[in-house]
C-alpha cells in the first residue's frame, strides 16, 4: 500500500495529497501517518513546501469529514432507537435510553470531542458520523474539523520534513502513540459501559 501512495504523491503533488487524505477519511485503514510524514519529506527534495502540504492535507481531511458528517445526518436516531428497542437491542443489551443518553452526551461534549478526536488515528475520521447524527450545525462542525485537522497535519508534516530521509522513523513513534491512544479510548469506553450497566442494574 505504501508504494502506490508514494507514487500518487510523487505524480500529483498537492492534489495527490488532498485526494489521498480525503480517501483516508472514508477508509481509515489507509494510513494518514504515511501520507503526511512522506509529504513532509517531499518538501526536502521537491518544489513543495510545508505550508502547502498542510493546506492540501487539511482540504482533503475536510472533504472526507463532510461526507461522513452527511452520512451521519442520514441516520435517523428515532429509527435507530426503534431498532435497538427490538430484538437486536435485546441481543446487544442496548435499549432506547442508550441512544438518548449518547446523543445528550455528544450535545454537551461534542465540540471538544470533534476537535481533539481529529488527533487520534481511525477515530479522527469516524467522529464525523456521530457529529452528523447529533445534528451538530455545519457552521460549528467545520471550524472544529479544520482546526483539529490542521493541528494533526502540521505535527506530522513538520515531523516528516524535520526527519528528512529518515521520515519512516516517525512512523515508529506514531505506532507507539496510536497504541497508547487506543488503550486510553478503550479504557474510557469500558468504564462508560461498566458504569452505565451498573447504574441500570441498581435501578
Amino acid at each position: 500500500m505504501h508504494t502506490w501512495i508514494m507514487e500518487i504523491m510523487d505524480s500529483y503533488g498537492y492534489w495527490g495529497i488532498a485526494l489521498l487524505i480525503a480517501v483516508e477519511n472514508l477508509f481509515p485503514p489507509i494510513p494518514s501517518e504515511v501520507i503526511l510524514t512522506f509529504g513532509g519529506f517531499m518538501t526536502t527534495y521537491t518544489s513543495m513546501n510545508v505550508p502547502g502540504v498542510v493546506v492540501a492535507s487539511t482540504v482533503g481531511s475536510t472533504i472526507g469529514a463532510i461526507l461522513l458528517y452527511l452520512a451521519g445526518r442520514l441516520i435517523n436516531p428515532l429509527k435507530l432507537q426503534n431498532l435497538l428497542g427490538g430484538r437486536l437491542g435485546k441481543v446487544l443489551h442496548f435499549n432506547k435510553d442508550d441512544i438518548e443518553n449518547s446523543m445528550a452526551w455528544f450535545e454537551r461534549q461534542g465540540k471538544s470531542t470533534v476537535f481533539f478526536c481529529r488527533c487520534i488515528p481511525i477515530i479522527r475520521s469516524l467522529i464525523s458520523i456521530p457529529a452528523g447524527m447529533s445534528q451538530m450545525k455545519l457552521r460549528i462542525f467545520l471550524p472544529l474539523t479544520i482546526g483539529g485537522s490542521t493541528v494533526w497535519n502540521t505535527l506530522l508534516v513538520g515531523a516528516g520534513a524535520a526527519a528528512g530521509a529518515s521520515w519512516e522513523k516517525v512512523l515508529d513513534a506514531m505506532d507507539t502513540y496510536s497504541t497508547i491512544a487506543f488503550l486510553i479510548v478503550g479504557l474510557g469506553a469500558f468504564f462508560f459501559v461498566f458504569f452505565t450497566y451498573r447504574n441500570r442494574f441498581r435501578k
